[in-house]
């Protein structure tokens, strides 16, 4: 699944618009409308009242679509709108105009003094639509905005964000200044950087992605992926029935020190679940007995370790070389720990090792300062860091 930046999702909706010549009042129509449907679904027994909070941008058009949906079903909503309604123009204007002749209240909320009676309404509200702020948002929220903000967090009801919680940046994730914190969040074509790095999905609740008719094959150039369910599933196919455990793999492991035998353990059969065949469990020597009671599917390769300490040392590149040969892959890293030796060897398997190498936590830190050794590297890389390991290596 493609993901995508604010910039890349502006230039979709542009080609959408301008190359395949869908008009961009049916785009915003599509995207209301799926809202709507998204909303009936997680909110099966909503009887109302819904209050759809609406900027003056096209973000505030898409809730102006959903809240005409709402009326047509019998459901009490009314639009309030952060902005004089002569300031709404364009697609926007168009499908406020639509939702006040289908007889939704529109409500300005224009100065701080409007904010009581706003708070009021939200209150008693069984739901809240947040359509003030889109994608494109690139600054600090600031001014009436920030404080309607503040009050649709501070208030009980649930929040269905249309396309992105208003404030937060759809490239980093991060709220910029403030940011609605919703329950569920729809958006449209492809999911946006910010909703899946943290601190983003957190605000973004349950995220739905839905079609708005923007046509797949616009995307392909865009270099963002998500791996989806389907596509980690479609990487694991069903096993014949005449195979057996040598079928899917040697794996080797590296890992474990001194008071983190249980990351040893745990990549092990971590390895074993996912579906590697074999696995041996590389380990200082003064460990391998712990390891021998932890473990019972992997195997285990006791190798030198470092003088006066229990991880491995540079004594167990030639061991662990010859034992690589006719192997399929290598894991190393999860709490290996920082010793100097332990490092030197990282960086030495790193370069030297020709197999398929995935590279973690005390592997990558290894690796710090090192980036010109990967471009050596004798066979294929992957490096899997958490965002303080990924620091270190930059």
């Amino acid at each position: 699944m493609k993901l995508v930046t604010a910039a890349e999702m502006r230039e979709l909706d542009r080609k959408a618009i301008e190359e395949v010549g869908i008009p961009s009042l049916v785009l915003m129509e599509n995207a209301g409308r799926t809202t709507y449907q998204i909303l009936r679904q997680e909110f099966p027994a909503l009887v109302g009242p819904v209050a759809v909070v609406a900027g003056r941008g096209n973000n505030g058009g898409d809730g102006s679509v959903v809240a005409r949906y709402l009326a047509q079903a019998g459901i009490p909503v009314a639009i309030f709108l952060v902005a004089a309604r002569d300031q709404v123009q364009g697609d926007a204007l168009v499908n406020l105009e639509i939702a006040a002749r289908q007889g939704v209240e529109i409500v300005e909320v224009k100065e701080e003094k409007d904010l009581n009676p706003l708070a009021h309404r939200l209150a008693r509200s069984g739901l809240i639509v947040d359509a003030l702020l889109g994608t494109g948002l690139n600054s600090e929220v600031r001014g009436l905005m920030r404080l309607v903000i503040d009050e649709i967090n501070r208030l009980r009801p649930p929040v269905l964000a249309v396309d992105i919680p208003s404030g937060l940046s759809a490239d980093t994730g991060q709220p910029l200044g403030a940011a609605v914190q919703a329950q569920v969040t729809v958006t449209y074509g492809w999911p946006k950087i910010g909703q899946i790095l943290p601190p983003g999905r957190d605000y973004v609740g349950r995220l739905w992605q839905v079609d708005i008719s923007i046509p797949p094959e616009l995307a392909k150039e865009v270099p963002g992926e998500l791996a989806d369910d389907a596509e980690m599933r479609a990487l694991l196919p069903p096993r014949p029935l005449t195979c057996h455990k040598g079928t899917f793999g040697h794996l080797v492991v590296l890992a474990g020190s001194a008071g983190k035998t249980g990351a040893a353990a745990l990549t092990s059969e971590g390895a074993l679940r996912a579906g590697a065949g074999l696995v041996t469990l590389g380990i200082a020597a003064s460990l391998n007995d712990i390891l021998e009671v932890k473990i019972t599917e992997a195997m285990t390769l006791p190798l030198p370790e470092a003088i006066g300490e229990r991880a491995l040392g540079m004594k167990a590149l030639e061991p662990l070389q010859n034992f690589l040969e006719q192997k399929t892959a290598l894991a190393l890293g999860p709490g290996l720990g920082t010793h100097p030796e332990t490092q030197e060897l990282v960086r030495r398997l790193a370069r030297d090792v020709p197999l398929p190498l995935v590279i973690d936590a005390d592997g990558v830190n290894a690796l710090a300062g090192e980036h010109e050794l990967l471009k050596e590297a004798a066979g294929p890389r992957i490096l899997t860091p958490h965002p303080g390991e990924m620091a270190r290596f930059l």
